[in-house]
């Protein structure tokens, strides 16, 4: 398991799957954009986002994470976090904030909570609209990068990452899927039996 950054042929693929969990994806650019890869299989798991705002101040915010659902528990979402925390450090940010409707998972990391009122105006702006647009209770976080570590069995759980094959089911196909009505179709070697 490794986490790199995104390519342009990744988009088709983080543009599902962020619109297949309810992600963010205000201002998409893939180029911003990490990607954690299965090295046995190559399978794409889990991916996350660095946004930089531009303005006075210039702050970076952690965005649009998720992983599969079959790939959840081995500490993949960490490690994406990781690396664009990393990312920010080496572009020069001391802080790193973050949006979420799940506070919890990333105060594991020493995430710590803002007053809304201590909030950046772009930020304080971006929190408003992930409240009407994703849900009310998401609140704001924010870390400085020195602070940032990820939990030792988070770190064991992605070097033995595994597919959950018990989660990971492809959906039976019906002919509805392609348009055809069964009740009523003909098909061109029917014999009427």
């Amino acid at each position: 398991m490794y986490v790199r950054d995104a390519k342009n042929r990744d988009e088709a693929w983080l543009l599902d799957h962020i619109e297949e969990m309810g992600l963010d994806e205000a201002a998409f650019r893939s180029r911003d954009y990490v990607i954690a890869v299965d090295e046995e299989s190559n399978e794409r798991v889990g991916f996350g986002r660095l946004r930089i705002h531009k303005g006075d101040p210039e702050l970076c915010e952690l965005t649009g994470i998720g992983v599969l659902e079959a790939w959840r528990g081995q500490g993949i979402g960490a490690h994406v976090i990781e690396r664009l925390v990393e990312t920010a450090a080496a572009k020069g940010f001391a802080t790193v904030y973050t949006i979420t409707d799940q506070p919890e998972y990333l105060e594991r990391f020493r995430f710590e909570r803002v007053d809304e009122d201590a909030l950046p105006d772009r930020l304080s702006e971006r929190l408003t609209e992930k409240r009407s647009t994703v849900n009310e209770d998401v609140v704001a976080l924010r870390i400085d990068v020195d602070d940032f570590e990820v939990p030792s069995r988070d770190r064991e759980a992605f070097k033995n990452a595994e597919v959950d094959t018990d989660t990971e089911t492809e959906p039976e196909e019906s002919p509805e899927d392609f348009g055809i009505d069964p009740d009523s179709a003909t098909y061109k070697y029917d014999t009427g039996r």
